[in-house]
């Protein structure tokens, strides 16, 4: 079996640090790099944490390429440090990586070169904002013609959001670049809030990766106190939604989804912003997969087994 190339765009956010993980645990794929993005923190944040992940998992030979430090329409908003900590990784006190993130491209401009460079095979992974994408797009509108296939974490169909009533937040955070995405006509998957929020990692699931002995596993009990304690807080549940890894687990086990093809609008304004909206599409308007049903059970087993691996 021929891994699958992608590039993981990322704000690492203890839920990226599990994607990466589980990502890099999987013969499957090639991580060609991780990108980071504005998001979960500020981007230099996401990409002093993107470094310090690699240095755990022991994968310096992945690159990290820092990319937008911020929207493409609106002003930045603060980073919900109340989420992921004040570091976004939990709080834990990593140190910083040794070494540093490419210096002579930006991300958006990686994305394009790479893909040009193997057209027809590279699978692009957003697991943050859509702003290094849509850049992407900017500098070469053919890109969607080009890639793979796009398989992106965010946006909410036909259940609430969980930044605002109708908003999911890595949509939220640019929604001008989501709806670019959206509507470039590249093949798309939607991993969202009406599957993610099915894929629970409780406490019980969590204390029992302790005994595993991979530093992919570590870095998920580590980093879990901060985020389970603001799901405890905010809605009581006693767990957390495995948002960026369910993207990754749609790559390795595709048949554990349900996906409906259907047009994605996103908002931008009145009041709704970020909202990916299916209904009322305007004629023509591309379609999405957008995930709609998930074997939870099964993906959860899933990003276990991968997190038991040494990667």
């Amino acid at each position: 079996m021929t891994p699958r190339p992608v590039i993981i765009d990322t704000d690492p956010g203890i839920d990226d640090a599990m994607a990466i993980a589980v990502a890099l645990a999987s013969p499957e794929l090639d991580v060609l790099a991780l990108t980071t993005v504005h998001g979960n923190h500020e981007v230099d944040v996401t990409t002093a944490n993107a470094l310090r992940i690699l240095d755990l998992l022991e994968r310096a030979d992945v690159p990290v390429v820092a990319g937008a430090g911020g929207p493409i329409g609106r002003p930045s908003t603060p980073p919900a440090t109340f989420v992921h900590g004040d570091d976004a990784l939990g709080d834990v006190g990593y140190p910083p990586s040794t070494r540093s993130a490419v210096r002579d491209v930006d991300a958006a401009t990686f994305i394009v070169d790479t893909v040009r460079a193997r057209p027809g095979e590279v699978t692009l992974v957003p697991i943050g904002p859509l702003t290094n994408l849509a850049l992407a797009l900017e500098i070469e509108p053919r890109l969607a013609q080009l890639v793979d296939r796009v398989v992106v974490m965010g946006g909410a169909a036909r259940v609430p959001g969980n930044i605002t009533p109708t908003a999911e937040a890595n949509i939220w955070s640019d929604p001008e670049a989501a709806e670019v995405v959206f509507g470039a006509g590249w093949p798309i998957t939607m991993i969202g809030l009406d599957v993610t929020h099915q894929v629970t990692a409780t406490t019980a699931w969590i204390d029992a990766l302790t005994g595993a002995g991979t530093p992919a596993a570590r870095i998920v009990v580590e980093t879990a106190p901060v985020y389970l304690r603001f799901h405890r807080d905010t809605d009581g549940l006693e767990g957390i939604h495995c948002h960026d890894a369910a993207a990754v687990a749609w790559m390795l086990r595709p048949d554990l989804f349900t996906t409906e093809a259907l047009p994605v609008v996103v908002s931008t304004g009145d009041g709704t912003d970020g909202a990916t909206v299916v209904d009322g599409a305007p004629r023509g308007r591309p379609l999405v997969d957008v995930a709609v049903g998930v074997d939870a059970d099964a993906v959860l087993a899933l990003l276990d087994e991968r997190l038991r691996r040494a990667v």
